[in-house]
């Protein structure tokens, strides 16, 4: 009989590998060895799918070590993505976060339409995702860095509790800073203000330029965990302009959230507004310039 088997799967069957078991088998009980990611990439040709029935224990062995990579490497685009953790991330995922914490932990392996979801929210390809190739956050950022910036010009200030008529400046007040040229953003218009006061100090210190589009131009969805500029207005005619951050509570009501250490700025806003003003969200946060 043969002394050898063939590693395969119908679907790659042209490109199995011929190794003998015992070999192979005695290689794969040594998980200190540097070459084991490589001798299982060599030997399951698709092993999101792979089939050994003579060596299933090896094919067990690759799906835990690929399940770990994968699980590593959604950290890496969760955290580039700008979130500080898995439930601020699942938040704005619309996941429930013991689902997406199992799948950063890799106690939970992760379905293709979820990671097809992730990607798309994090940027990243999702062969860079499931498999390590292809563009991931470091290429991404390190091609945002090289672009030419575009200039946006500051026009007014967002705070929480200053009601005004308006909350823009004058002509003279006006400044400008750079932001990167990000191609996806070219056809849109970009708006700036700055931050004053402490309604939204845990993520934005006073001062900091908050670069947006304009949710009409746009077209774009509301999306939860990510932050928008709001202003409500109220029956006098008077307005405040802040930033908030869209959340959504556990009995799925939709609300704008301060994220501040101050103990006036805790409440929530109601997203539909009150009984004595309305509440309209002008655009997207899409860049923060801090002065050093």
């Amino acid at each position: 009989m043969r002394d050898t088997v063939a590693w395969s799967t119908p679907i790659s069957a042209a490109s199995c590998c011929w190794l003998k078991p015992r070999a192979s088998r005695n290689a794969f009980t040594r998980p200190e060895s540097k070459s084991l990611s490589v001798m299982v990439n060599k030997l399951c040709k698709t092993h999101t799918n792979c089939q050994c029935p003579l060596h299933s224990e090896i094919c067990d062995l690759h799906r835990l070590m690929t399940k770990d990579q994968v699980a590593e490497r959604l950290q890496i685009a969760r955290r580039a993505a700008g979130f500080t953790d898995a439930a601020e991330a699942a938040a704005a995922l619309g996941v429930a976060y013991p689902t997406y914490a199992a799948h950063e932990n890799a106690s939970r392996g992760i379905r293709p339409e979820a990671a097809a979801k992730y990607a798309r929210r994090y940027k990243v390809s999702l062969d860079w995702l499931l498999e390590g190739r292809g563009a991931g956050p470091t290429q991404r950022a390190v091609t945002s860095e090289t672009l030419e910036p575009r200039m946006v010009q500051v026009k007014g200030f967002v705070q929480a509790g200053a009601w005004a008529e308006t909350w823009e400046w004058s002509d003279d007040e006006v400044y400008s800073v750079p932001v990167p040229d990000d191609p996806a953003l070219r056809a849109f218009g970009l708006h700036a203000a700055e931050t004053r006061g402490p309604s939204m100090n845990k993520r934005y210190p006073e001062k900091t330029v908050l670069v947006f589009t304009d949710l009409i131009e746009t077209g774009a969805q509301l999306e939860l965990g990510r932050r928008y500029i709001v202003e409500r207005e109220r029956a006098d005619g008077m307005r405040e302009a802040t930033v908030k951050t869209l959340w959504r509570d556990d009995g799925g009501k939709i609300w704008l959230l301060p994220e501040s250490d101050d103990p006036r700025f805790q409440e929530p806003i109601p997203i539909d507004g009150g009984e004595d003003d309305t509440v309209r969200v002008v655009g997207r946060v899409v860049y923060a310039v801090s002065k050093e």
